[in-house]
């Protein structure tokens, strides 16, 4: 099973890139989604992310990320290169999806998985408010592009 999972917080702009991605790809697929294949919004939800991603063969994580590139542009990583081992803490919204992918491989084992990948979208503006900048706008686009052409990959095969 592939489970795809965006991230962020729609209130706080280009934040929003991950939940616009799966919104749309739910919107887009919603007609031909095979069984094997799951969307979910995360929001900001590290847990949910744990939990939604075991059982699943494969993971798609989208998020938006503020690195210092050019707004708009598009990383694609694996996702043992992010993974985070989460610090002691007694509040879960510290819990962050990169610690999701350390936690949910040491407490789930072989029932999470390995072929994970993460698209991250640099962001223009996280300022509270709602709708995309127009660079991430266009980041968004690339990714549904490219997560759509893996679904379609996998309706193919089988």
């Amino acid at each position: 099973m592939l489970t795809i999972i965006g991230c962020g917080n729609s209130n706080r702009r280009d934040d929003g890139a991950g939940v616009a991605v799966v919104q749309r790809l739910q919107a887009l697929l919603s007609n031909s989604l095979p069984m094997n294949i799951r969307i979910f919004d995360a929001g900001t939800g590290g847990m949910d992310v744990m939990f939604q991603a075991r059982g699943s063969s494969a993971l798609i994580l989208i998020d938006a990320c503020i690195s210092g590139s050019e707004p708009g542009a598009v990383f694609e990583i694996p996702g043992k290169e992010l993974a985070v081992r989460p610090a002691p803490s007694y509040n879960l919204h510290d819990f962050r999806w990169d610690h999701a992918l350390f936690a949910g491989r040491r407490i789930y084992g072989d029932d999470f998985p390995e072929d994970v990948t993460v698209y991250l979208i640099e962001a223009a503006s996280i300022e509270l408010g709602i709708g995309l900048s127009p660079e991430v706008e266009q980041a968004v686009e690339k990714v549904i592009s490219k997560v759509a052409g893996r679904v379609r990959a996998l309706q193919d095969n089988g």
